[in-house]
């Protein structure tokens, strides 16, 4: 597939995965994101660029690493003369996944009684990031019809289920950011649209839950909360991106935010370990039905 990605924020979890899945359809892939092998993040992650470029390569596309704070315009616009030099300016698929907010998210704190900077920078952090880079890739993107900009965001609904103001603002803010790329990109021959994993299984959570994807099986009811068991890992929604863009109806879902199980009913993938785990069976007190 003679097409070109650039996935935001795909030092790890989902972006990784994405970034992944979109070289294995043979497409030249932008890995971006903070941490390099010479330079980490704040986050003090040992995931890197180099090393997503790396499983890009070997699953049959062009990984190519270039850090990236999405904080930082002039950071974005030396990306984009990356992209213009390196290919043309080509940009078929834009995934903005940028997030980076983990250390700053103040969960079960009431928001009253939070550090208001911190709030104020994951706010700054997790959503100004996605304004940034969108302003100036879309750009890019518009240049031919046809291109595809897909929003990652953390559930498929609006409702507050906890997790703090800030969060919820943030993941509520990229949904509404799908749903006006829906509309403005459709209006250009584009698509633009949202995606949400289930409960990940992603690098950050394995270690948070003192478990590997080994043994995970061991953490619900223990060290992680039960739903655990209906995890996902972030492949689940790398496959399920993959099958999106090849999707010649993907006009569909313009607009839309689609979850992660919504898009195994669909195209029919698997996750990593042959299940199809189906979260939303779960949030809706089906858990029986969610053992696929």
């Amino acid at each position: 597939m003679n097409k070109v990605a650039l996935v935001t924020g795909s030092t790890r979890g989902c972006g990784r995965a994405i970034a992944v899945e979109l070289g294995r359809l043979g497409m030249t892939v932008f890995v971006t994101g903070r941490t390099t092998r010479t330079e980490k993040s704040p986050l003090n992650r040992p995931e890197t660029i180099e090393d997503t470029a790396d499983l890009v390569d070997a699953a049959g596309g062009r990984g190519i690493p270039v850090r990236c704070d999405f904080t930082s315009v002039s950071d974005v616009d030396a990306l984009r003369e990356r992209i213009e030099s390196e290919v043309d300016g080509q940009l078929d698929i834009l995934v903005n996944d940028v997030w980076g907010g983990d250390h700053m998210a103040q969960m079960w704190t009431p928001f009253w009684e939070s550090d208001l900077d911190m709030a104020l920078n994951l706010v700054h952090n997790s959503l100004d990031t996605h304004l940034i880079a969108l302003h100036r890739m879309l750009p890019l993107i518009l240049r031919k019809k046809g291109g595809i900009v897909i929003e990652v965001t953390d559930g498929d609904v609006d409702d507050y289920v906890g997790a703090g103001v800030p969060y919820h603002l943030v993941k509520c803010g990229i949904r509404a950011l799908g749903r006006s790329l829906g509309v403005l990109l459709g209006e250009q021959g584009c698509v633009g649209m949202a995606v949400t994993p289930g409960f990940l299984r992603s690098e950050a959570m394995l270690d948070h839950f003192q478990v590997t994807e080994e043994n995970w099986r061991d953490a619900p009811g223990k060290t992680a909360p039960a739903d655990f068991e209906w995890s996902e890992t972030p492949t689940y929604l790398g496959r399920g991106v993959a099958a999106l863009v090849q999707d010649p109806d993907i006009a569909r879902y313009a607009g839309k935010t689609v979850a992660s199980w919504t898009l195994m009913h669909e195209y029919g993938f698997t996750d990593v370990d042959g299940t199809r785990p189906d979260f939303g069976a779960v949030l809706a007190g089906r858990k029986e039905q969610a053992r696929l």
